[in-house]
């Protein structure tokens, strides 16, 4: 068997003739992408425009100068942080631990990350926090959104309130970029409808990697948007490249991926490692990996993931609970399964993508992944709005409930930490 195993070995000249490639003037492909991130002034420049308009009171001033009424609900949510209106984790820790908080121990070295998506309107934010000042419970130290760049950012300011709410609250978010196959690109796709069940990834056909980079590029020189989902082996390369080339950028890989065993996620993750910095840092940051992945799975993926040294780099973001319609057989709820691996493998996140089962198929409108693909007008349009809150409002409850059964368990969680002392 180890006669077998030395054959595996990739050779000098294999790794040569890649970095040949790489380099070559001719390549096309690669030339492509050089010539976006020049048109945006080199690396250097894209970090420095990225780290100005990314800036709080930047991001605050710009809100302001459009009368933008998001700026009340910010000064509103950080006068409640610097209040202490928020539960302090150790008062959060001694209520779920039934006042044994001082006795339990808690692991924080596999402490896990509470994640919640999808974060559509900043006004959700706000309904949330309210929420858990109110019931003394935890908001998510990790946010996805998924609606449509360009809508957001024409509405009274969202994208650059949510950016600042972010810093408030002391969280990380990551956007969805619009180019994308569900723009009309993909020719085989009839609609979001086709993709929802089936993970096999969405579809970056021909040139769109390269419309891809330039978009990504705009709002990260725009809005300070660092961290995007990432869902096509194209534009993960792409992601990949940009960031050996000293762009600071992250993503996270969506579902949508399909990485469902140990040998795609060692795939992935040698890429990482191999187009990794001098000083190890990659650009992907978190991985989500098909809701078929189980825990078996999970610690085969987090072998390899500490063997390449990405341990602490690239954060394992698994779905706990889905959205009532569209996308997976219910009743589906991952906790008992969470508890048991978080044992183990560290630098989890907790994803919330739909309520409980038993509390979200109740309702009126249970929730629905087929509602992030619908615009802002039509929401409205259909009065939908304060139902799609109300899902939102469950998958945090759904957070919370996590939460509890970590602490039980000994687990430690992470979330907002600029809130919950």
């Amino acid at each position: 068997m180890n006669d077998l195993r030395q054959q595996l070995k990739i050779s000098h000249d294999r790794l040569n003739e890649v970095n040949a490639l790489l380099t070559d003037p001719n390549n096309e492909t690669v030339s492509r992408i050089l010539e976006i991130v020049e048109k945006y002034g080199g690396p250097a420049e894209i970090n420095r425009k990225a780290a100005a308009a990314g800036k709080f009171e930047n991001l605050m001033d710009r809100l302001r100068q459009t009368n933008s009424p998001y700026v009340a609900d910010l000064d509103w949510l950080a006068e409640q942080r610097d209040a202490g209106a928020f539960v302090s984790l150790a008062d959060f820790y001694d209520r779920v631990s039934e006042g044994r908080g001082g006795e339990t121990k808690i692991d924080p070295e596999k402490a896990v990350t509470l994640e919640i998506s999808a974060l559509q309107y900043f006004p959700w934010l706000i309904a949330e926090a309210k929420k858990a000042i109110a019931n003394k419970e935890l908001m998510p130290g990790r946010y996805i959104r998924v609606r449509n760049m360009k809508e957001q950012s024409a509405d009274n300011g969202d994208i650059m309130a949510t950016a600042a709410a972010m810093q408030i609250v002391g969280a990380s978010y990551v956007e969805t970029l619009d180019t994308k196959g569900t723009d009309g690109s993909n020719i085989h796709l009839g609609g979001p409808e086709c993709i929802t069940g089936y993970f096999g990834g969405i579809g970056q056909p021909n040139d769109h990697p390269y419309k891809w980079v330039d978009e990504y590029l705009h709002y990260y020189t725009t809005y300070g948007v660092r961290q995007v989902l990432n869902i096509n082996s194209g534009t993960i390369l792409a992601a990949y490249l940009l960031h050996k080339l000293g762009v600071d950028n992250e993503f996270k890989i969506s579902v949508f991926m399909g990485n469902d065993n140990p040998l795609a996620i060692f795939w992935t993750l040698m890429a990482a490692r191999l187009f990794a910095r001098d000083d190890g840092s990659t650009s992907l940051i978190g991985f989500n990996l098909s809701n078929s992945a189980d825990n078996w799975t999970l610690r085969h993926a987090a072998q390899i993931r500490r063997s390449l040294g990405l341990e602490k780099l690239v954060r394992f973001e698994h779905h706990i609970t889905e959205t009532q319609k569209s996308i997976v057989c219910q009743p589906y709820n991952r906790r008992d399964e969470l508890v048991d691996v978080a044992r183990e493998v560290a630098n989890i996140a907790a994803k919330h993508e739909g309520g409980d089962p038993e509390i979200d198929c109740s309702r009126q409108h249970p929730s629905d992944i087929l509602d992030y693909f619908m615009p802002k007008e039509e929401v409205i349009a259909q009065g939908l709005m304060e139902a799609m809150q109300l899902n939102y409002l469950d998958k945090h409850d759904a957070l919370n409930n996590t939460a509890s059964a970590l602490i039980k368990a000994g687990i430690g969680v992470v979330c907002a930490g600029n809130l919950h002392k």
